[in-house]
């Protein structure tokens, strides 16, 4: 109980870690921009003693990545203390990091489970991108950024609903002004749509574009709903941050024996 204690101390995810843990962090960050980074130059014709050393680098990162999972899964009891170690196990193998961690090892370890078209490595070595996701588990800046959008989803998705709400009015109005001066430009009211998301997003790339006199002035108050559409979410996620960052600061402060406010520690 002593030694999973101590492995649960140095894996957990929390900021509240010693040099065991930070090392350990360390290290894990590393092996996953390292492992990010060589997916890239994998694109590359590279000589012969790259794709050596890649293997390498590959296998221990695997090893690492299987360590780091049979870890977290021998500790989730510690994890969720409310529940049976069963229970536990159970919960932390279908959570959302857990199924990242797991699908960072599937991809090497495939082939010696199931015959498969060695071709077919390429595409899954691919999967290992899903690595930069535990990134999130390793730094609380990137924490915060989570928490920030689970905190406000209520009111991004209000606000991404009406702005799709309005693409898709945008485009029938659009079509049915259109159509007529250019049928084959404006084909259907899907055609329309692509128009609204590219005006919507302030893209414009000018591939379909209005002609007519009351398209034209749709398009400008569209292209105007735009800008403020796109500003919506980014004002309610920089009050997230901005709540977020109160509330940290909240948190460090502690009371004061003397005058018993709250003061800056």
């Amino acid at each position: 109980m002593m030694i999973r204690g101590t492995v649960y101390n140095i894996i957990r995810e929390d900021d509240q870690n010693d040099l065991a843990s930070n090392i350990f962090d360390g290290v894990i960050i590393a092996l996953i921009f390292i492992n990010t980074l060589l997916v890239i130059i994998d694109t590359f014709n590279m000589p012969e003693v790259y794709y050596v050393w890649s293997s390498r680098i590959e296998l221990v990162s695997i090893i690492v990545f299987t360590v780091e999972y049979v870890l977290r899964l021998w500790t989730a009891d510690l994890k969720y203390r409310e529940l049976k170690p069963f229970n536990a196990r159970l919960k932390h193998s279908v959570s959302f990091m857990s199924i990242i961690d797991l699908l960072a090892i599937i991809p090497f370890c495939l082939p010696f489970l199931v015959p498969i078209d060695l071709r077919v490595l390429r595409t899954l070595r691919m999967i290992r991108l899903l690595r930069l996701l535990k990134v999130n588990r390793y730094t609380s800046a990137l924490r915060t950024i989570a928490n920030v959008f689970k905190a406000k989803k209520s009111q991004l998705l209000s606000s991404l609903f009406i702005v799709l709400l309005l693409m898709i009015v945008s485009s029938v109005i659009m079509y049915n002004l259109e159509n007529p001066a250019q049928p084959d430009v404006f084909t259907n009211a899907f055609s329309g749509l692509w128009w609204a998301v590219a005006t919507f997003t302030t893209v414009g790339y000018g591939d379909i574009f209005p002609i007519t006199f009351g398209g034209r002035i749709i398009a400008g108050i569209i292209a105007v709903l735009g800008i403020g559409m796109v500003a919506v979410p980014t004002g309610i996620i920089s009050a997230g941050f901005i709540e977020a960052s109160n509330k940290e600061i909240e948190n460090k402060k502690e009371f004061c024996p003397y005058c018993g406010n709250k003061i800056e520690i």
